[in-house]
């Protein structure tokens, strides 16, 4: 509580009364200590009365930082491009998923320009991928203190799996089950049994946590570009005319080449590399 004092002069009124003689002039007596005393206390109960209920103050934000929590980075909405979660957000929660990374070269690059600008020209504004992948298991929700056991589940399921090559060449139209986002993507060919190994080791440590696993009849695929919403029929419409710039490449059909040689796992910001038998 913040106390004011008084000056001198001030201390002489406070502790004075007034009275008046019988010529009706105003005059002074001294005050006793049990009324001053008296008066103080109840002029104190008056100021505390008139301040109302005390506010809580906020806390230094230099505190807060000595004693940060760790969030889901995925929870910035900044980052996501107006794109809308397939669950909610909750702090402990990280959203998870399984894949093998592929570094696009700058074929492809130039390739998926062409692919962009031609589907464009149809009305359909496809965004391209900051990162090319693909994905062995759905997103799933961990909590944070369900990282480590997962990953070393992981990495005990994959000590028997060799590495692989598989390789893509058609396109092909997605739609998530929210029927928030579509997809244009490349589907495997070459490589989908070897695929199909690494996704039942993956389904099993899914299983061990009591959480989805993949699709029965999966459609392994790198994913190029995408939308928000469901725009499956028009990015279908000109489909033909995409797949045709792909079989129609300057150095022949072009084909997706992806060398499988390390799975990853994402939990939100964290990421972890299984390197496979060569």
């Amino acid at each position: 509580m913040l106390v004011g004092y008084s000056s001198s002069s001030d201390e002489e009124i406070e502790n004075s009364s007034e009275l008046t003689d019988s010529t009706g002039k105003r005059k002074t007596r001294p005050v006793s200590f049990e009324e001053d005393c008296h008066d103080r206390s109840a002029n104190k109960t008056i100021r505390i009365e008139q301040m109302g209920p005390k506010t809580r103050l906020p806390v230094p934000g230099c505190l807060l930082a000595m004693f940060p929590e760790e969030e889901d980075p995925d929870n910035d909405k900044s980052l996501h491009d107006g794109r809308i979660r397939s669950f909610k957000h909750e702090r402990g929660n990280w959203a998870t998923y399984v894949y093998f990374p592929y570094p696009p070269d700058e074929d492809f690059t130039e390739l998926l320009d062409e692919l962009l600008e031609a589907a464009g020209a149809h009305g359909v504004l496809l965004t391209q991928q900051r990162e090319f992948h693909l994905t062995v298991s759905q997103t799933v929700v961990l909590r944070h203190h369900w990282i480590q056991p997962f990953t070393q589940s992981l990495k005990a399921g994959l000590t028997t799996c060799k590495r692989f090559v598989c390789s893509a060449g058609s396109l092909r139209v997605y739609c998530n089950a929210e029927r928030t986002r579509t997809f244009l993507g490349m589907e495997v060919a070459a490589g989908h049994a070897q695929l199909v190994e690494i996704m039942k080791m993956v389904d099993k440590t899914m299983i061990e946590f009591r959480l989805d696993t993949f699709y029965k009849d999966p459609s392994f695929h790198v994913s190029l570009a995408w939308c928000v919403g469901d725009f499956t029929a028009q990015v279908k419409d000109c489909l033909q005319e995409l797949q045709s710039l792909i079989d129609n490449h300057e150095e022949g059909p072009f084909l997706l080449m992806m060398d499988c040689q390390e799975l990853r796992c994402r939990a939100g910001n964290k990421t972890f590399s299984f390197p496979l038998e060569s």
